[in-house]
């Protein structure tokens, strides 16, 4: 039997929002739940009771809720979550009042600034006063081009109080990355500031906007945040540009005013990776991604107000998205912007030292990188206040869970997370009263029906197979831009296996609800007939010490298909045969013989997409002579040169 790696004291679990949910939810179904299984069973069996549940526990704000909580909910899609209620995202999300503060920033340059909740509310009124002055209407789009800055966040609620859409990019994004996304969705508005910091450097923006702006004619005003001062009023160096702070001196004193609108109202446009093709424009509802954030960071993350938030994201990323929620849970918001690792790789927990960090979120690959680099910030920085730590963006390695115990803080609640933003929620992850085993993650999200099924649809335990959600959730998309009559949607999600959502990730679901994840379905290996999820060689190879990081991909070879790592190395270290025997053998020694890379490859760079993640598909298509759609998408597409005609895999 595994032993867990950490146990919530008891005091932890009778203090935690799940504990009291519970509690409300047991004495009103008047049904006993004995342990986490069982209520997530009920919450699934009843979606209506736990839904409206969630809607009274975290106090949704709306004008009116309706008695009806789902319609046609056997339908997917096609179901229909309170379809009565009227509400308005940013009016939930500005609930807290008073001087406490709601966001705290810093960037590179170490100095810190906040926003009080007040002065929050405030700037986002004279903002949406602003946008109204623009022509900006309900179901209008607005755009920010925008590091991860507190005027991301003015922005995006102003725009929404009014009932526009907000889709968002980070400045890194190349021109035409920037022309495919917005391009789509016919903005009316642009949100860019000056520029921003990463790597030691201050970066210009205002060249790039200038071109893409030309092939956006729909955008009919332009406001420029100065990222050093952005209050000031210097007029911004861009033809029909608006100062953010004159816009703010201009409305100054403005009435708060909220939009109420359907539940189902386009609140959000995500982008799919776009490393296949242009990206996909996924609409996402306000009221369905409001009621999954307050269930997953009250309930999953424990979250209570005048917590500090942390999750190290861009405004590319679906996890910007989530942590601004953070606000409507009364959370403080704590954002960075630029590098992890400037000036060193302690940067992040300084911050959350400083600040006294309560929840502090990243990303697995960021988790590998700072265990490669051997810091220890248990032994160098207070995090006495990290009461959980949150892990997203690819699997977690076991070893990465055994770092952060080891080496970051013993007595934490450390959870990783999955689900993506095709839902923009989780389907699995954590909670704040279960224990933590290695390589896991901790349960099934409540009101989630994820399964696991085999190749002919079969629901499978302790198997590996296909991530799935056999019925209707509130954060599942409106739809596609673009996509009248829903087919790209459907062939999306729903293609594989009728009326079921097929998330299109490698799982296995163990007796005791946690799930492992072993990659994404479409890079799954497939060696002599046998599927092998990409994470589980990964989980090998980044315990060796001379590997910085690797990317494997599936090569097409004699009528069969061939396992090739590639290695970036460290410095100094050359790939000999030594090395490449010591790599296999260790691979072969803790998997199977069927997992050891046929041929292993020095390259001197992985690429990625904007988010972090590792292009195995654009690799792959690489390796075998295809092209590569869109380069835009990465954020190093040169880095693909070093896989292309290699020797080593012609033979």
């Amino acid at each position: 039997m595994t032993e867990p790696l950490w146990i919530p004291s008891d005091i932890r679990i009778q203090s935690s929002n799940m504990a009291r949910f519970e509690s409300e939810m047991s004495a009103q179904v008047a049904q006993p739940f004995n342990d986490y299984s069982s209520l997530h069973r009920w919450s699934i069996e009843d979606p209506s009771g736990f839904w409206s549940g969630i809607w009274e526990f975290c106090g949704v704000v709306g004008s009116e809720r309706g008695d009806s909580v789902l319609v046609d909910g056997d339908k997917m899609p096609g179901a229909k979550w309170f379809p009565q209620a009227r509400l308005n995202f940013a009016e939930n999300l500005l609930r807290y009042t008073g001087a406490g503060e709601a966001l705290v920033f810093r960037s590179e340059d170490t100095q810190t600034r906040s926003l009080s909740r007040d002065t929050l509310r405030s700037q986002v009124a004279a903002v949406a006063k602003g946008l109204r002055g623009m022509g900006v209407e309900s179901g209008d789009r607005v755009v920010g081009f925008l590091p991860n800055m507190p005027e991301a966040v003015v922005a995006m609620l102003a725009a929404t109080s009014i009932g526009a859409v907000w889709s968002s990019c980070s400045p890194d994004f190349g021109v035409q990355g920037v022309v495919d996304r917005f391009g789509q969705i016919e903005p009316k508005v642009l949100f860019t500031a000056s520029g921003y910091r990463y790597n030691g450097k201050f970066h210009d923006s205002l060249a790039k906007v200038r071109e893409f702006l030309e092939a956006l004619p729909t955008v009919t005003h332009s406001v420029v945040i100065p990222f050093e001062d952005p209050a000031a009023l210097t007029q911004p160096s861009l033809a029909d540009g608006v100062a953010y702070g004159e816009l703010l001196q201009a409305n100054q004193g403005a009435e708060l005013r909220f939009e109420q609108l359907p539940f189902d109202h386009p609140l959000y446009v995500m982008y799919s990776s776009g490393t296949t093709g242009v990206p996909k424009c996924i609409v996402h509802g306000a009221g369905g991604t409001l009621l999954q954030h307050l269930k997953e960071h009250q309930l999953h993350c424990d979250v209570k107000p005048d917590d500090r938030l942390f999750y190290f994201t861009t405004c590319g990323w679906m996890m910007w998205n989530w942590l601004v929620s953070g606000l409507a849970s009364g959370a403080t918001l704590m954002l960075y912007d630029g590098s992890p690792f400037y000036p060193n790789a302690n940067v992040l927990f300084d911050y959350a030292e400083q600040q006294r960090t309560d929840i502090f979120g990243t990303s697995a690959k960021y988790i590998d990188a700072i265990a490669k680099e051997g810091i220890a910030p248990r032994q160098t920085h207070d995090l006495s206040a990290v009461r959980a730590i949150l892990s997203t963006g690819s699997p977690l390695a076991p070893e990465s869970f055994d770092y952060i115990y080891s080496s970051v803080k013993n007595d934490v609640c450390l959870s990783s997370v999955s689900g993506g933003t095709d839902i923009l929620a989780c389907f699995a992850g954590g909670h704040p009263g279960l224990p933590v085993y290695r390589g896991e993650l901790q349960c099934l999200m409540l009101g989630m029906a994820t399964n696991v099924y085999d190749d002919s649809g079969k629901a499978v335990l302790g198997e590996k197979g296909e991530l799935v959600c056999t019925r209707s959730f509130p954060s599942m998309p409106i739809g596609f831009w673009n996509d009248e009559d829903g087919q790209k949607y459907h062939q999306a999600y729903f293609e594989r296996f009728k009326n079921i959502w097929c998330h299109g990730d490698f799982v296995e679901l163990n007796q005791r609800g946690g799930m492992v994840i072993f990659g994404r379905s479409d890079a799954v290996l497939n060696p002599g007939g046998v599927r092998i999820g990409t994470a589980e060689i990964y989980r090998q190879v980044e315990q060796l010490d001379e590997v910085l990081e690797s990317m494997v991909i599936g090569q097409q070879w004699q009528q069969d298909t061939r396992v090739v790592l590639f290695v970036k190395l460290r410095e100094s270290i050359k790939l000999d045969e030594a090395l490449i025997t010591k790599i296999q053998q260790h691979i072969r020694r803790n998997t199977t013989p069927r997992h050891v890379p046929a041929r292993v490859v020095s390259v001197a760079d992985i690429p990625r997409t904007k988010s972090g993640k590792i292009v195995e598909l654009a690799v792959r298509n690489i390796v075998h002579g295809d092209p590569v759609k869109n380069r835009e998408a990465l954020a190093n597409p040169e880095a693909l040169e070093h896989f292309a005609n290699r020797v080593e895999l012609q033979s």
